[in-house]
């Protein structure tokens, strides 16, 4: 059996071990170790919690432990793709390298530039840092990677699920082509694999584990809900959530809960606080220092339950945790292994359960098919659709309010048509029908003439009802919409036909005369 005093580690690595109190090393740390003292590329294939951290900090600080960093030029660089991971690499490291003088750097969001930029003007041996930080201080003028011995990239798999890819390969390109790489990840995708064949040269490829296989350590159960209305899934799945955790009793030391949305995330934590349960939420929105206060709070025992989103599916290194829950089945295969890989680290048993519906069919056969093999089946006993009395009255009101609203419609649309149609009908009269001819004697036309004097004399009201008389044609054209703004002024003027009366005619000769 292989020793780490076998390994060829410096000595005061060694005395850093042996009193944490680890004294065999797992089989990817017995493969990557010594090829990395050699100085070579590694490539590193290992399911999560089999200690792939210690795989490349061990040999990276026997390597560092001669010679002096320089300011703004560190000698190793250390990639992470979350917050966390990259928080647990920076404790592995003063966990370890506590007997030496080697300094370090951790570069991550939520963290004020100022603080960092000190770090790295006195000159660091490791930098740790997740990609978008340490490119914000490589712009900023404040970073130089030029004398970059070893470079470390962690959770490969990961970086490539956040999007992270683009700008790993342009920190690659920022190193030393001198530099010595070790590449870690779980799964191997094709993205991933090219990366290695760009980046690394001639590397040891240490694979442990078939790829993305789970931990024998591990009991897996999947509970299947039956199909309910999608207002009340939410309900149904959270009451089932607490009846296990009830069911397993004290078995749960701890447990780490899973959601695919940072929304429910927050909605599971308040439900189980509702029902007397300690428990936290943690996700991507929530402030650094909260996050961290959240996660010291859960190593140390003060948090029973973390409610995670998949920020934190990787790189928690907290050996204790007794049971993982999916509340959610995970939208991609690899997630799963990652997520029940929190539990049955170092040997230790460990329990995973999933709670899925009829709607998670095509994902429980990506999971299944990952792993090459089926996950057992729980008892969910019976379970019925939780509705609520509000829920069935917005329900009866829904049903109530579909029919009305279309009778009214319709009878709205009948009544438009039947206005239209009177409409038409009152515009064909009054554009056929045409005006009787004046027969009465000269004398008697004489009246009409006062009346329309008169309302000469009334020059303001001709002036209004001169465009009266224009409109009003074309009002008839559109179909008797628009009738004027001034409707109780009395009758419209239809028009004239074919007679004109004398006194217009007298009018037209008198201008002519003049």
């Amino acid at each position: 059996m292989t020793k780490f005093t076998d390994l060829k580690l410096h000595a005061k690595v060694l005395k850093a071990i042996d009193e944490v109190g680890y004294t065999e090393p797992t089989p990817i740390q017995a493969g990557a170790i010594p090829p990395a003292l050699e100085g070579r590329d590694v490539l590193g294939i290992a399911q999560t919690g089999t200690g792939k951290t210690a795989s490349f900090t061990l040999p990276m600080i026997t390597l560092l432990n001669r010679g002096r960093a320089r300011a703004r030029m560190p000698r190793s660089l250390v990639l992470a793709p979350t917050r966390e991971l990259a928080a647990q690499v920076a404790e592995n490291f003063d966990l370890y390298a506590k007997h030496t003088k080697l300094t370090k750097a951790l570069l991550i969001g939520g963290v004020s530039f100022k603080e960092q930029d000190a770090l790295i003007d006195r000159g660091v041996d490791v930098l740790i840092a997740t990609p978008g930080r340490l490119l914000d201080h490589f712009e900023r003028g404040k970073l130089i990677l030029s004398d970059v011995k070893v470079m470390v990239v962690d959770e490969a798999d990961r970086m490539l699920d956040m999007g992270f890819i683009p700008d790993i390969e342009r920190i690659f390109q920022m190193t030393p082509f001198t530099r010595q790489t070790l590449f870690f990840s779980a799964t191997m995708a094709p993205e991933i694999e090219r990366i290695t064949n760009t980046f690394l040269s001639n590397p040891e490829r240490i694979e442990v584990a078939r790829q993305a296989t789970t931990s024998d350590t591990i009991t897996q159960l999947l509970y299947e809900l039956p199909g309910t209305r999608r207002d009340a899934q939410a309900k149904q799945k959270r009451d089932f959530l607490r009846k296990l955790i009830d069911q397993e009793g004290e078995k749960v030391t701890n447990g780490i809960i899973f959601c695919n949305r940072k929304v429910d995330v927050d909605i599971v934590a308040k439900s189980l606080k509702k029902y007397g349960h300690d428990a936290e939420p943690i996700h991507g929105d929530l402030d650094q220092n909260h996050r961290m206060r959240t996660l010291e709070g859960f190593r140390d025992g003060k948090i029973r339950f973390l409610v995670a989103s998949d920020v934190a599916a990787r790189g928690l290194d907290i050996p204790n945790v007794s049971h993982v829950f999916n509340f959610d089945v995970p939208g991609h295969a690899e997630d799963y292994v990652h997520r029940i890989g929190r539990t049955g680290r170092a040997g230790r048993l460990g329990t995973a359960m999933m709670i899925s519906t009829p709607k998670d069919e095509k994902q429980l056969a990506a999971i299944e098919s990952l792993i090459e093999t089926p996950v057992p089946r729980g008892d969910v006993g019976e379970q019925k659709a939780p509705v609520s009395k509000a829920t069935e009255a917005d329900v009866a009101a829904d049903t109530k309010e579909e029919r009305p609203t279309k009778s009214r419609s319709r009878s709205r649309s009948r009544s438009k048509a039947k206005e239209a149609e009177v409409k038409v009908v009152e515009v064909e009269a009054t554009t056929e029908a045409p005006a009787p001819v004046d027969e009465t004697p000269t004398e008697a036309k004489a009246k009409p003439a006062k009346k329309v004097e008169a309302a000469a004399e009334n020059k303001p009201r001709e002036k209004e009802a001169a465009p009266k008389q224009e409109n009003a044609p074309r009002s008839r054209s559109r179909g008797g919409k628009g009738r004027g703004r001034n409707e109780d002024r009395g009758p419209k003027v239809v028009g004239l036909g074919d007679h004109l009366p004398t006194f217009i005619e007298k009018s037209f000769a008198e201008r002519r005369a003049d």
